[in-house]
């Protein structure tokens, strides 16, 4: 008989996008998708053609009102994405969704930085202890600051939010945890398996900075979560 070739399992997650309405998260979903090389070309909310808003009402009012899924696959794993209601009147909807997820997305819009709903889905996502990546979006319009909108997370939501684009972003993420820290020290360095530690306990929560429409800071957020 001849060899068998085994192929290796992709592992596969479960990720859900959660935003307060209008902080852009349809339009996230939709470069994870394009930069994933799931979709060939952008839709846009305003422009009433963005894929996974398929219901007429949410293509006429612009928000979304029904939770749908996506998969894209990266190297190694194959990730199911779920769009979330971000409207208040939907919360319902989004709850529901919270059940399945592996791992959450919070958008943030960088105009507007931590709202009343953002910390409503904040303490859903520590009730039901959801592993959660950041994603800062429209950091491409005037009067966003970086750094405030750090401080900003790290005072309202957790201080585990560490900006993983910072050069200085693995020292940031050690002191999360005193074991890891002794052994960042000693060693000078983290290796993946300790930050994912990190993340799976919500210890530390990665943040990115970018512009969804921009497709800025989005193959960064989807390197981040592959690795």
């Amino acid at each position: 008989m001849g060899e068998q070739k085994f192929e290796k399992k992709k592992k596969q997650i479960c990720a859900g996008l959660l935003a307060h309405v209008d902080a852009g998260k349809t339009t996230l979903s939709e470069a994870l998708l394009y930069e994933s090389g799931q979709l060939r070309r952008l839709g846009r909310v305003d422009h009433r053609d963005a894929f996974l808003d398929t219901d007429a009402q949410e293509r006429e009012r612009g928000i979304t009102i029904f939770s749908k899924q996506a998969h894209l696959s990266l190297d190694g794993l194959d990730l199911t994405l779920l769009d979330t209601p971000g409207h208040v009147d939907f919360s319902s909807e989004m709850e529901r969704t919270l059940q399945v997820l592996d791992y959450a997305i919070l958008v943030i819009s960088g105009t507007d930085g931590v709202q009343g709903h953002t910390a409503t889905l904040w303490r859903l996502l520590a009730r039901y202890h959801i592993p959660t990546f950041l994603f800062v979006n429209k950091m491409d319009l005037a009067g966003t600051d970086r750094a405030a909108l750090l401080e900003q997370l790290r005072s309202r939501l957790s201080g585990g939010c560490v900006d993983f684009s910072a050069p200085d972003w693995e020292e940031s993420a050690a002191v999360c945890d005193d074991g890891i820290l002794e052994k960042y020290l000693e060693e000078g360095t983290l290796d993946d398996g300790d930050v994912i530690s990190l993340i799976r306990h919500r210890k530390v929560f990665p943040c990115w900075f970018g512009s969804a429409l921009k497709l800025d800071g989005v193959a960064e957020l989807l390197q981040g979560i592959g690795r």
